[in-house]
């Protein structure tokens, strides 16, 4: 039989607050709690090394196991301390296989534009609709040769199959820029450009008046 993906045993947790929750990551696990499909609120416990690897990718899906009975939970939300990044508490929520759930995901951007230019990201998330156990991990932009000036909007990202956009599609994910220096530059020879005429047509008159 094949080993179960993303597969974590879980225990109820039986003591709550604030002293409770250092008391169990002191003790390598991460309080959580689970919700969904008009369920009460569950709190648990889970493996702190096992998890802490699974919640690296987004929206990660955990075959949990608790008190012997099997539940596919969705990681909603991970709340991390913001000075030492541990993770402090996690949110499940309950899906089915086969379910369609709203999550956010990152946009990949590929290919290289126009030489010279630059890929400024607008939008780094969109929010899509999928299968619980086939969310995408990113969807993909091509911006392979994209001039100054070129804009790329959530109607031109690659989706999987399955996979239904819920942002707005006229929604600006990426533009293609010149980098500000080079712009500068241009600007300032046009300039001098501009300036070397005008000063040998006033020296003109000067030299004139000299002889």
């Amino acid at each position: 039989m094949a080993e179960r993906q993303n597969h974590v045993v879980a225990e109820t947790r039986t003591q709550f607050g604030k002293g409770a929750a250092r008391r169990a990551r002191a003790a390598g696990k991460i309080p959580a709690v689970i919700y969904g499909h008009g369920t009460e609120p569950r709190h648990v416990e889970l493996p702190g090394h096992e998890v802490s690897l699974i919640v690296r990718k987004a929206n990660a899906i955990i075959d949990l196991d608790l008190d012997g009975k099997a539940e596919l939970v969705l990681v909603k939300d991970v709340q991390k301390d913001p000075v030492r990044q541990i993770i402090e508490h996690i949110d499940l929520i309950i899906v089915k296989k086969g379910e369609k759930v709203e999550a956010n995901v990152a946009v990949h951007v590929e290919g290289t534009p126009f030489s010279g230019t630059n890929v400024m990201v607008e939008t780094p998330t969109v929010h899509i609709s999928a299968e619980a156990t086939h969310i995408p991990e990113f969807v993909v932009l091509n911006v392979e040769g994209a001039e100054a000036g070129t804009q790329f909007h959530a109607s031109d990202l690659v989706l999987p199959q399955g996979v239904e956009l819920l942002t707005d599609t006229g929604a600006l994910i990426v533009h293609i820029v010149v980098p500000r220096a080079a712009a500068s530059t241009g600007e300032t020879a046009e300039s001098a450009e501009g300036e070397a005429p005008a000063a040998e047509a006033a020296a003109a008159p000067a030299a004139e008046a000299a002889e």
